[in-house]
């Protein structure tokens, strides 16, 4: 595997079971025991009814293009071989939201609402990143 030379994200006790879950192939997000509200990012308590009591709860990895922006400047020397490259923000098929990369589309066809699936980016043996793609439906 080369060498990534991007930032790792910091991985908590907390965050750990989202983390995991990728490196399996499955998106898992925190679901609320009393209300049953679904949020990303992860949180010790549920941003809704506050309640402590939360279950990970695997997703389907599907959902649309609800922003995106392309940056043809490198902010950062990590990503200055990639210019330019798209952020996107998906909203899931079951409601949170996540920002991440579009792969295997051209920027310019980038569409608002457009449908996508996870792929599973391993960049290290110890990280796996969700990105996304468009759904082959």
């Amino acid at each position: 595997m080369a060498e990534y030379k991007k930032p790792l994200p910091a991985i908590s006790s907390l965050s750990e079971p989202y983390w995991t879950g990728l490196k399996h192939r499955d998106l898992k997000l925190q679901r609320c025991n009393d209300c049953q509200k679904l949020w990303y990012p992860p949180a010790p308590f549920c941003p809704e009814c506050w309640s402590r009591g939360f279950t990970w709860q695997k997703l389907s990895g599907r959902g649309k293009v609800n922003s995106w922006v392309v940056f043809h400047q490198a902010y950062f020397s990590s990503v200055k071989d990639e210019i330019p490259y798209n952020v996107a923000e998906v909203e899931l098929d079951e409601g949170p939201r996540l920002l991440t990369n579009l792969m295997g589309i051209d920027n310019a066809d980038i569409e608002i609402g457009m449908p996508v699936e996870i792929v599973f980016d391993d960049v290290t043996d110890e990280v796996t990143l969700a990105k996304f793609r468009p759904a082959r439906r």
